[in-house]
């Protein structure tokens, strides 16, 4: 399919948001006098489209193909080719859904990309990751308005849901044909901001496992004595999981070379049980949130669970809500042609890299399960980190200086030479 105008040569495989005509128009108007540069107007756009959770407005087109992956969800993809097709691709994600807001904590409308007079611009998604998907667009329609082509084929790829897991959006799409279409060799993800003059880049993700531990007990009056009651056990398990998250806090915070995605972090979000005050209930339930450096032995940790449900006492079981298992790290070796390619360019551009362990999860994660190299990374320094948060921001010039670095690091990796076996 082909699409309007001059930016990308080829759409490899559509189902498009409503968004996606503003954002591939190819009219330009020029700057006059006090007038906002056009790149910044498509991003406040952008951020005004409601694709938030729990149910994101992605919208879809009726000209273009619909989408086999999951009902209800829209993956966009839009390739430019390559002199070379047949060498491995370079692949430039982002997602299009945002996490909700709580409105009465923001100074604007979240969902109306106010600038201010400092150039902030307020919205949610501006870090996380809208800020991204607009920078990828501009570089690449700048590159091909100088008449540049690279030998490797370039994906632009736009998925749905990663803010709750990715299950219908890049989870479901790395197990589809058109995956294997893209022959992809390398790809690039989000990243988080950077409070210093530095850019973080990372190189690996944290497993999220969410786990609720079921505590069955004895049911009785609410004036009794009960043994081996439901709660009894709760307090066990909760003590367990809490005290492990103590030692894992008390390890980053005497570790100065230690990041956040060094240690594993242990939330307790959801606690249920019982039916009214005077019930001793049959059962309670609790859930934690965990992120597990993947320098972890995951096998072993789980026996640590097992323990500590069985210390818990008779009969506590677990089940997970989501069980990542990925230990893949994308090599940061200068040896390696595609990091090699990213990092020189930094360099040559002044920019100061921080390589880390992501934190959270992203789409890289089932990228990286397929054993491709993935990189996080989102041109945002200079920036408190927002992502989630109240008034989550960003300055319009470093959302510019976003789409130069873009610029500069697509035509590297897009041109780095035949790999073995690519010959």
């Amino acid at each position: 399919e082909k699409t309007n105008g001059n930016f990308i040569s080829e759409a490899h495989y559509c189902s498009t948001p409503q968004c996606w005509g503003l954002l591939f128009s190819s009219g330009r108007k020029a700057n006059g006098p006090g007038t906002e540069d056009p790149s910044v107007t498509l991003f406040r756009e952008y951020l005004r489209l409601k694709t938030v959770h729990p149910e994101p407005d992605y919208g879809t087109s009726e000209t273009l193909l619909p989408c086999p992956v999951c009902p209800g969800r829209v993956v966009a993809i839009i390739t430019w080719v390559g002199s070379r097709p047949e060498l491995k691709s370079v692949v430039l994600n982002s997602h299009t859904d945002v996490v909700p807001v709580y409105e009465e904590h923001w100074k604007h409308d979240p969902f109306a990309a106010v600038k201010d007079e400092h150039g902030n611009i307020y919205g949610r998604g501006s870090q996380d990751m809208k800020c991204v998907t607009i920078q990828y667009i501009e570089a690449i329609r700048r590159l091909k308005a100088a008449g540049k082509r690279f030998s490797r084929t370039i994906h632009l790829t736009f998925f749905p849901d990663e803010e709750v897991g990715g299950h219908k959006g890049m989870e479901t799409f790395v197990k589809h044909p058109e995956f294997q279409k893209l022959n992809i060799g390398f790809a690039l993800d989000e990243g988080l901001a950077n409070p210093t003059n530095a850019y973080t880049v990372f190189y690996g993700e944290r497993n999220p496992w969410w786990i609720t531990v079921r505590c069955p007990g004895s049911p009785g009056h609410g004036s009794r004595f009960v043994e081996n009651t439901a709660a009894e056990k709760l307090r066990r398990v909760i003590n367990s999981f809490l005290e492990f998250r103590e030692k894992e806090k008390h390890r980053l915070n005497t570790n100065e070379c230690f990041t956040l995605g060094d240690v594993t972090t242990v939330n307790m979000t959801m606690v249920k049980g019982g039916v009214a005050y005077n019930v001793i209930p049959a059962e309670m339930d609790v859930s934690f949130d965990l992120r597990i450096p993947p320098t972890v032995n995951l096998q072993e940790f789980e026996v640590k669970i097992k323990a500590w449900c069985k210390e818990a006492g008779e009969d506590v079981t677990y089940d997970f809500a989501q069980k990542h298992m990925d230990q893949n790290f994308t090599s940061t070796e200068e040896s390696d042609p595609w990091w090699h390619a990213f990092s020189s360019t930094c360099k040559a551009m002044n920019v100061t890299l921080k390589k880390e362990i992501f934190p959270a999860a992203t789409d890289s994660r089932f990228i990286r399960e397929e054993g491709l190299p993935a990189i996080g990374f989102s041109p945002m320094n200079l920036t408190p980190i927002l992502l989630h948060d109240h008034n989550e921001y960003l300055n319009e010039q470093v959302f510019l200086r976003g789409i130069q670095v873009y610029e500069r690091l697509v035509p590297a990796l897009a041109s780095v030479p035949p790999l073995s076996g690519e010959e």
